[in-house]
């Protein structure tokens, strides 16, 4: 997941000194939850020190099934490779599924915690490196499993079919749609709502839920393009077609997809993240490799963007006098993460309820963002019979807010060694805004 920072710093900034105040009203879920949290936060301790590798969550998702079938839950494991889902049948009702994501990064861990992760792993790459839930997936995973505790122990509060899953490898953006591969909506019961969070490095208290109706994350596309030359001597470049000139015509040009292709009303990103070519000085090398990252919302705008760096690629080789055998070769990394989409009218209603419970300061509507979310997949396997909402948590500590407003000290992104959210407020708020999202769509006999 790409790090979050809304565009409304100074407001944001300037609520980090509210105080949250509680509902007038008793809050039995609350107080519940209050006697749950030094247990969940042993979990979230546990969790952070001991984090796995996308599709590799084997520790993790045995001793978090086991806490499951503990509650009373239909437990299995294996879906999707290390997936699992939990499912509690109370009843005619509704189909609510909530999911939390539970893989690591290949990040050496610099927060300097008590718990902080000193695990290794050798991913793909072969490198071998530090492992460190560096977005946050602990304190979705703990507070999954407070929400989960609630709702077992209130099944004379609501009616329908509770699942709940615990999903891998959304760094890959691969696990949703390994599991639903693995026959997520015929194995189980499918879904009427589906609801996530995530925890969000943002400038704004930590505990405040952030929403976005409509798209919120976008599609993300890794294309890479390899430019062929005639490669020689660096002496007599009249005697080659240098592919380094004209990649960097290429990476040029493609700015002009965004600029001048594609609508302003439109947000669409082209990013040229690596471009490597060439052994030595005095040689013209016959190859240039270029690796991109394209983010849009709509499957249109996907489609502009990529026919537009097709076009770019073969008509800049052309104006070069390549010949036909010799076009650049492009490669769309198939399959790709697609854009999130919050139901509009469902996120509205799902952010009043939030409202209402958290109080009108702690829930703002925050704008859509480049980064990437496979929880995509759950609603885009049936968009008509799935309601979909996943919404964000600030787990951004009070000193690191102060350090931003007074010094202007940047806020580590996710992703990054040093992030360390106010993991207490991302997984107390997680749990209950999960849990009262379930009673909400699940009251008993029918409402």
């Amino acid at each position: 997941m790409s790090y979050l920072r809304p565009t409304y710093l100074a407001t944001a900034c300037a609520a980090a000194a509210i105080a949250f105040a509680s509902p007038a009203q008793a809050n039995d879920l609350r107080a519940s939850l209050e006697e749950d949290m030094p247990g969940l936060m042993e979990l979230y301790r546990d969790l952070h020190a001991n984090p796995e590798l996308s599709f590799e969550e084997h520790e993790t998702a045995a001793k978090l099934a086991a806490r499951m079938r503990a509650l009373g839950f239909e437990v299995t494991e294996g879906v999707g490779q290390t997936g699992v889902v939990s499912v509690m049948r109370n009843g005619d009702g509704p189909v609510v599924m909530l999911r939390a994501d539970m893989d690591g990064l290949p990040v050496i861990e610099q927060t300097g915690l008590p718990y902080a992760s000193k695990r290794t792993a050798t991913p793909a790459s072969g490198v071998t490196t530090g492992v460190m839930h560096a977005c946050g997936h602990d304190t979705h995973m703990a507070g999954f499993i407070g929400a989960a505790q609630l709702l077992a122990e209130r099944k004379d509060e609501w009616q329908g079919t509770l699942v709940m899953i615990l999903q891998p490898a959304e760094e890959l953006g691969l696990g949703a749609l390994a599991m639903l591969e693995d026959g997520l909506y015929e194995r189980f019961p499918k879904p009427d709502y589906t609801i996530a969070f995530h925890d969000a490095a943002a400038p704004a208290p930590a505990g405040t839920i952030g929403y976005t109706p409509g798209y919120a994350l976008a599609n993300v596309d890794s294309v890479d393009i390899t430019v062929k030359g005639i490669g020689g001597h660096g002496a007599y470049p009249h005697t080659t077609v240098d592919p380094i000139v004209l990649a960097s015509a290429i990476v040029m040009k493609l700015q002009t997809v965004v600029s001048r292709n594609s609508s302003p009303l439109d947000p669409a990103v082209i990013t040229v993240g690596s471009f490597h070519a060439g052994a030595k000085h005095n040689i013209i090398s016959d190859e240039a490799k270029l690796q991109l990252t394209v983010r849009s919302y709509s499957d249109e705008s996907r489609k502009l963007l990529l026919d537009g760096i097709r076009r770019v690629a073969q008509g800049e080789a052309i104006t070069a006098g390549l010949p036909a055998e010799l076009m650049p070769v492009i490669t769309v990394e198939d399959p790709y993460t697609p854009s999130t989409f919050n139901d509009p009218g469902f996120s509205e209603e799902r952010a009043a309820a939030f409202r209402a419970r958290f109080g009108e300061d702690r829930v703002m509507q925050w704008p859509a963002v480049m980064g990437g979310e496979d929880f995509s997949q759950f609603r885009r396997a049936d968009p008509e019979g799935v309601k979909s909402m996943i919404f964000w948590i600030s787990g951004t500590p009070a000193e690191m807010l102060t350090a931003l407003e007074e010094e202007g000290k940047p806020l580590p992104s996710l992703h990054s060694p040093f992030w360390a959210p106010d993991a207490e407020a991302v997984v107390k708020t997680g749990a209950e805004a999960m849990a009262s999202a379930a009673l909400d769509l699940m009251p008993a006999n029918g409402g």
